[in-house]
């Protein structure tokens, strides 16, 4: 969990100023990847392997040479994993690439139309990952039973969706999200259906850890914008939690003393 004194983000023993982190995919080329990951602040840069090159190809484009892994930490994720043995292998590769990197994140889709995690793959894969010296976020649906066993499994980190992938809906189930965060020891990150501003800041005031997200910042009209205005939320969110909102009341509350009124 976050250090109070710094209150900075601790993930498989490495601390981190911004609690935004992004993803690659869907910039309409590399130098916005670049000005819109700069802007967002975010420390933590998760790359699909199995869509983006990071050295697995020598005749296209390398993503990290403008996000090179001295500045960030690079978190390779599965995305496009239909099951077990390709999300390890895929995790596998990027370890290979590079140089024994072992953090990833790790999801394990049920099928290509809703994009939910498959939760019996994804236990199985966590499970060999962490065998095998893996620090493993995973990505999984807001369920806190699942949460809990994932948790208890070894993973560094648990990511429960907001709503589907690239949704833009926002976090559907406020409730379940709470109750996951209540009951961690570990980081919670938001990650998935994530579609502006307003809705990071919700997740932060909820007492999530960080938010993950990739298309609401990608797929806006002006993603350099977004990602100034996502940075934001996060940091406003997380201000408000740390602060303690008002208790809500069903009916009205005077701001200003009713004793001792002058007439």
């Amino acid at each position: 969990m976050s250090n109070e004194s710094k209150d900075t983000l601790s993930i498989a023993g490495k601390e981190y100023n911004s609690r935004l982190l992004v993803g690659t995919g869907k910039y309409k080329d590399m130098d916005e990847t670049k000005r819109a990951i700069e802007t967002s602040g975010a420390e933590v840069i998760t790359i699909a392997v199995r869509r983006t090159n990071i050295g697995q190809n020598a005749d296209e484009p390398n993503v990290l040479d403008i996000l090179p892994p001295d500045r960030h930490t690079i978190l390779p994720n599965t995305a496009g994993c239909l099951d077990k043995q390709t999300a390890v292998r895929t995790c596998k590769l990027a370890r290979e690439l590079l140089d024994g990197h072992n953090l990833v994140k790790l999801e394990v889709l049920g099928d290509e139309k809703t994009l939910f995690p498959d939760v019996m793959q994804t236990l199985a894969a966590a499970e060999e990952l962490i065998k095998d010296g893996f620090d493993v976020m995973v990505y999984t649906n807001d369920d806190p039973i699942i949460a809990r066993e994932l948790e208890n499994m070894g993973c560094v980190a648990v990511m429960p969706l907001a709503a589907p992938i690239g949704s833009g809906l926002g976090i559907r189930n406020k409730l379940n999200i709470q109750t996951i965060v209540e009951n961690a020891n570990v980081p919670i990150l938001v990650d998935a259906g994530v579609g502006t501003a307003s809705d990071a800041a919700v997740a932060m005031e909820l007492g999530c850890d960080g938010v993950l997200m990739n298309t609401a910042i990608a797929a806006a009209q002006n993603p350099v914008l977004m990602a100034s205005a996502m940075k934001k939320a996060i940091e406003a969110g997380r201000e408000a939690y740390l602060a303690g909102r008002m208790p809500a009341k069903r009916f009205a509350s005077a701001s200003s003393p009713v004793d001792g009124l002058f007439f």
